[in-house]
């Protein structure tokens, strides 16, 4: 265990004037029974400024009780008592302070100086609110300005007068150390005599608990500190006490982030993977399928796509959708002999989420090989095939990669807590989200996905129900005991990784039910339907004009059409090619075709959006003037012994959309559109692209025959 003092105590001059000048002077003392992420901050922030710093009670075992609640902390003071019996020096100046929850905001120097202001020879922390016993209220000096009751978790004082204060300490180490320098505080002989005061406006000390709105940060001359907005004071100290952003602000001090030099440390205790292969650390990814969710298909070819040795990976997946069995069973036939095992909880196993995430990271414990567990929800959009490797080089115990969804400030992470333990949104969230600041970020909640090392969920995280709660969801529990183990979250956004699907209303009711997800996930729908070169479409004028006045230029991809022929063929119930048709008004068509018309498989308004954000652009520019208004859509198949073609006609729109859904040459031979005014055809139409051509006057055209196979056209009427 990494239990180090950062410097030897320096003796001091006995006969040095009260009036303390330099650092010698003073000695910071403060209790650790085992290193926590908590800790090595405190380390950190007390090595920034040169702090000389003794540990209490190395290698104990903690019997303090919680901090959340009374009794504890008595053994705090039982080692206090003791490590201040070896202090002989009169004018030595002993700071005692928590160290899980602490950060030093500024130097020795400013502190002794604040603390020779105070003009008292020892100075509590103070707060707001009372605690642990509230009877004790009324028996506290009134101040006239500032915080009234004494804080226990930091206090600063010659060793003489704290000698004296602990002289009647014969309590448990499960007893209240805040009662016990409460009840000597109230009590005024005591108070007089040892000449104890309270640091009313937060000049040295700063709790948090009941103050979340006080503290901000102050960034001035190239540092980092907090301020205390309500007192105008700069406290030395800040104490996170209580359900807190004490998270917030050590991500920042002290100039752990600047705006002159944004991460200062994020480059620090690395574990590079470069020029590793079978030495890759081994790593469990845990697989969570637990609603139905849209784009399973895409989730899993990303997971392949990930950089990484799959014979160093092993899977975990839960699947509680048997919407999902199809695509998870597609995935392992495969795909599962690439990894080096895989493990499979189904929905007939009828195992809630909670417990199968136990059972994921029990994979992980239980095997000696594992290094990493990689936690993973189907609704992540992993973009970035390099987030495993990513995250491991960062070399954090727990860690995940920013996720955020299209168009909104949702994330991942919560980047405070409020007083009851619930989301709380910091100071820094939006620009974190936005780029604008970029880092680690150690925040007190993350979802969706995460890594953590093996060896802390052998330790730290080895009890078997992390995930249960009376009261709190599965992930909101989760969270909480991972921040009660003193295992510190961390959040990167130092890369693009991706993003998380929204899942409210997908359902599931057709046969290709991701097409219905142009509203909910817009960039994932285009990302997988929209044809790879449509950006080009405008931006470089990718449009082809094979016969006057009629454009051509790609839309689809090949999966769209692909989705939209298996759709309808699903739906199956297609037009009989008569005359006579009650889907449309009036009820007679003069051109029946053999078709499925989109509101009938309850794909109108998403087709009619499709068509305004990615056609309505094409014939604005195309067609100037014309208001792009859609009326009739539907899907045409043409087949030798069906209806192979159609008769020389005017469609019934100013002009028309005709989409090619499958292929020429593989799919179906023969088919195309001729107009006859120009004696022009389009005979191999280009699946995916869409053909766009004048209606009612002047392009008089016809279906030409298809001879074999069976062919699929959409078309929509602009303006009827």
């Amino acid at each position: 265990m990494l239990m180090i003092q950062l410097c030897l105590e320096i003796l001091s001059d006995p006969h040095r004037r009260a009036a303390m000048r330099d650092s010698r002077d003073l000695l910071v003392l403060t209790v650790a029974t085992q290193e926590t992420d908590g800790f090595r901050r405190f380390l950190r922030s007390a090595k920034h400024f040169n702090y000389t710093i003794r540990v209490l009670g190395k290698g104990e075992t903690w019997k303090g009780g919680d901090y959340m609640s009374p009794p504890g902390g008595g053994q705090k003071v039982r080692l206090l008592k003791s490590a201040l019996e070896d202090i002989q020096e009169e004018n030595k100046v002993i700071l005692f302070v928590d160290s899980y929850d602490v950060i030093f905001s500024s130097g020795p120097k400013e502190l002794l100086k604040k603390f020779q202001q105070a003009k008292h020879r020892v100075v509590f922390s103070a707060e707001t609110l009372i605690w642990p016993d509230r009877h004790l209220e009324d028996k506290h000096p009134h101040v006239r300005e500032g915080k009234r009751f004494l804080g226990a978790g930091g206090f600063i004082g010659y060793a003489p007068n704290l000698k004296q204060m602990l002289s009647d300490w014969s309590g448990a180490d499960s007893d209240s150390d805040q009662l016990f320098f409460t009840k000597i505080y109230i009590n005024p002989e005591k108070r007089k005599s040892i000449n104890i005061t309270l640091d009313n406006k937060c000049r040295l000390f700063q709790n948090l608990h009941g103050a979340l709105d006080e503290v901000m940060l102050k960034f001035e001359d190239g540092r980092v500190r907090a301020r205390n907005v309500l007192y105008d004071t700069l406290p030395v100290i800040v104490h996170g006490n209580g359900p807190t952003k004490i998270n917030y602000l050590g991500n920042y001090i002290p100039n752990l982030w600047m705006f002159e030099t944004g991460c200062t440390i994020c480059n620090e205790d690395l574990r590079p993977l470069s020029g590793l292969q079978s030495e890759y650390p081994v790593v469990v990814i845990g697989i969570f399928i637990q609603q139905p969710t849209p784009f399973v298909t895409v989730f899993f070819e990303r997971l392949l796509n990930l950089k990484y040795p799959k014979n160093r990976l092993r899977l975990f997946i839960y699947n509680q959708e048997y919407h999902h069995e199809p695509h998870v069973r597609t995935f392992l036939e495969y795909h599962e002999s690439e990894y080096q095992g895989v493990k499979l909880i189904g929905p007939e196993e009828d195992i809630d989420p909670e417990t199968s995430r136990d059972i994921g990271f029990d994979m992980c414990r239980e095997d000696i090989d594992c290094v990493y567990f990689f936690s993973i929800d189907v609704d992540v959009v992993l973009k970035n095939k390099d987030t495993l490797r990513i995250l491991i080089e960062l070399n954090k115990p727990f860690i995940a990669p920013m996720m955020s969804k299209p168009g909104r400030l949702w994330t991942n992470f919560w980047g405070a807590l409020s007083a009851d333990g619930y989301y709380a949104r910091s100071e820094d969230y939006v620009d974190i989200v936005q780029g604008r600041r970029v880092g680690l970020w150690n925040v007190p909640y993350v979802s969706n996905i995460f890594l953590i090392k093996a060896d802390t969920l052998r330790t730290d995280l080895k009890d078997p129900d992390l995930f249960e709660s009376e009261t709190l969801d599965a992930d909101m529990a989760f969270c909480s005991k991972v921040r009660d183990k003193g295992v510190f979250m961390f959040v990167t956004n130092m890369h693009t990784f991706g993003r998380v699907l929204s899942t409210e209303n997908y359902q599931t009711n057709h046969l290709h039910n991701d097409l219905w997800q142009i509203f909910e996930n817009p960039v994932e729908w285009e990302e997988r339907y929209i044809h790879e070169n449509y950006s080009k479409v405008l931006k470089d004028g990718l449009i082809e004009m094979p016969c006057p006045d009629v454009y051509w230029f790609p839309v689809f991809t090949d999966v769209a059409c692909k989705h939209l022929i298996e759709e309808m063929e699903h739906f199956g119930q297609w037009s009989g090619g008569g005359n006579v048709d009650k889907r449309i008004q009036g009820g007679y068509e003069n051109v029946p075709t053999i078709d499925i018309h989109m509101n009938q498989v309850g794909y109108d308004k998403e087709w009619h959006k499709f068509l305004l954000d990615y056609v309505a652009p094409v014939t604005e520019k195309m067609y100037p003037g014309y208001f792009t208004r859609f009326d009739l859509a539907f899907v045409v198949r043409y087949k030798p012994d069906e209806q192979p073609a159609l008769s020389p006609h005017h469609d019934a729109s100013t002009f028309t959309i005709n989409i090619a859904l499958n292929q020429v040459g593989v799919d179906y031979q023969g088919g195309g559109c001729r107009f006859l005014r120009y004696n022009c055809s389009v005979t191999a139409p280009r699946r995916g692209w869409a053909l766009m051509h004048p209606g009612r006057l002047t392009h008089y055209h016809e279906g030409l025959p298809t001879v074999e196979g069976v062919r699929y056209i959409s078309v929509s009427f602009v303006d009827p």
